[in-house]
């Protein structure tokens, strides 16, 4: 049998890396990421101001990860982004909803799935861009943005296997609501929330 491939790290890049007819990596970045309002950017976004928000933001992305974030003291994370506007013409704003179904989580390490479906972070967070004037609207501003978060162990509990949520429930199920500033706490409190629970239950 062939040796199998190994694990590759991405290297983080700077941005002045020479690419044909004078352009660099960062003019292929504003080209490829500057729409900020899209919904696959969107969520992307919504990855980094998490990793911004925990101190995690000098790693790269790992796009298969079984969860978003590894906050620097070991919290996993999942984030999850919606908002009301979109960049196509709307007749009114979108109703925001998230996706938390359960999945096989990929093992970058053993290049394998997960034997069964489950929700791999510990804590989840919500990142809802609530703006809903078209004409002003500016992902960059975090005053246009509010976060709702969760142990998993409260989406497990209580939604089973839902596999999406709307702002509503998460409420009505107790999510923490925070600003930007308020982010990083939140989401230790959830984390340490989600071990008591755990322990308190026998998990």
């Amino acid at each position: 049998m062939a040796e199998s491939l190994g694990q590759i790290i991405p290297e983080r890049r700077m941005g002045d890396e020479p690419l044909p007819e004078g352009a660099t990596l960062l003019n292929f970045w504003q080209w490829m990421g500057s729409d900020l309002v899209s919904n696959a950017l969107r969520g992307a976004f919504g990855e980094y101001l998490v990793a911004l928000a925990v101190g995690a933001a000098d790693k790269v992305q790992e796009e298969w990860a079984p969860y978003d974030v590894r906050s620097p003291d070991g919290i996993r994370i999942e984030v999850k982004t919606s908002g009301y506007i979109q960049t196509w013409e709307q007749q009114a704003p979108s109703t925001p909803r998230f996706g938390i179904g359960k999945s096989h989580a990929w093992s970058n390490e053993t290049g394998t799935f997960s034997p069964f479906p489950w929700r791999s972070a510990e804590v989840y967070v919500f990142c809802l861009h609530h703006h809903k004037d078209q004409g002003t609207v500016n992902p960059l501003d975090m005053s246009q943005w509010t976060f709702y978060i969760l142990p998993t162990a409260t989406l497990d509990r209580l939604v089973g296997n839902q596999a999406t949520v709307g702002i509503h429930s998460l409420e009505r199920i107790g999510a923490q609501r925070v600003c930007y500033e308020g982010l990083c706490q939140a989401i230790k409190t959830a984390y340490n929330e989600g071990k008591s629970g755990a322990t308190a239950t026998g998990g």
